[in-house]
């Protein structure tokens, strides 16, 4: 995907490789709220221990404010630039400039629309770090923040996404990014409330809204891809697709050795990711991604 160079102005960036974050509570846990777009940890956990992985991210609760802070808008700890932070190898390079990308398509969406918009920041971290959530772990994968509005990446990940989920390319990297900006968006827009409030009414139903959420924020990353169509290059849906369905309930369980249980599914199945992220490839409009419609009977 031919993205422009970002603009440090123009994104939010928190750098928190180096800070010796070290020890903390997993995500999730001590009062902490997690957020909506883990990707890897609490499925593989199901998979190989059979926990349920609601009880690994937990639900609500409040924030730990000591965990909360961190730079001003531009600024990682430090007193590092966004610019700086952003140069610090291809991974990083690449994961900003997507963020750009990103948050020059739906701004005017929100505009248009009448609503607020605020862009989120992205946090890059290595092995350990904080998050108004909690403690950041690698382990987690990239995750969204809703208390601190904040895109947690650890960019070894990338190369975990290559060598050991075999999702390759730079749009199924970007994919990643544009995923959790997608519960950004179901933040700013008060999704991701509405379904908490759900599932803590309806504890049996909690992993099927799960999985409706994630798939909103699958199809909303397709959306921003169709929105940028003139910037995709020849194998990037393919790439993106590929990823989707390497990071499914189904197949992240059956390459842990276990059969795929649906009751555990808290992402979607392969098929059921591939498929909403090709309906936001394809209409290129928000409004297409309502994963819950038939629930209000629309």
């Amino acid at each position: 995907m031919r993205l422009d160079d970002f603009d440090p102005n123009a994104i939010d960036v928190e750098d928190q490789r180096g800070g010796g974050f070290g020890g903390g509570l997993p995500l999730g846990l001590g009062g902490g709220r997690i957020g909506c777009g883990t990707l890897v940890i609490a499925l593989i956990a199901a998979a190989v221990f059979g926990v349920n992985p609601l009880q690994l991210l937990g639900s609500g609760g409040g924030v730990d404010t000591a965990q909360v802070g961190g730079p001003l808008p531009g600024q990682q700890r430090g007193g590092s630039s966004a610019s700086e932070s952003c140069t610090v190898d291809a991974a990083s390079r690449e994961s900003c400039n997507a963020l750009s990308s990103l948050n020059k398509t739906w701004a005017p969406i929100f505009q248009k629309a009448g609503a607020e918009f605020s862009r989120p920041k992205l946090v890059f971290y290595s092995q350990m770090g904080r998050s108004g959530c909690g403690a950041a772990q690698s382990a987690m994968g990239p995750f969204y923040c809703p208390s601190d509005n904040g895109i947690y990446l650890d960019t070894d990940f990338y190369r975990q996404m290559s060598e050991q989920l075999g999702a390759t390319g730079q749009f199924a990297r970007d994919y990643v990014i544009a995923h959790e900006y997608g519960h950004h968006i179901q933040n700013l827009t008060g999704i991701s409330d509405e379904v908490r409030q759900l599932q803590e009414q309806r504890p049996d139903a909690a992993n099927q809204l799960s999985v409706r959420l994630e798939l909103q924020a699958d199809c909303y990353a397709g959306v921003w891809a169709a929105r940028n169509r003139d910037r995709l290059e020849p194998g990037d849906m393919e790439s993106g697709l590929n990823a989707a369905h390497q990071i499914g309930d189904d197949t992240l369980m059956k390459n842990a050795g276990r059969n795929p249980s649906p009751e555990m599914f808290t992402h979607g199945s392969s098929a059921q990711r591939m498929r909403w992220l090709r309906k936001g490839l394809e209409s290129g409009n928000e409004d297409d991604c309502d994963t819950f419609a038939d629930l209000r009977g629309g």
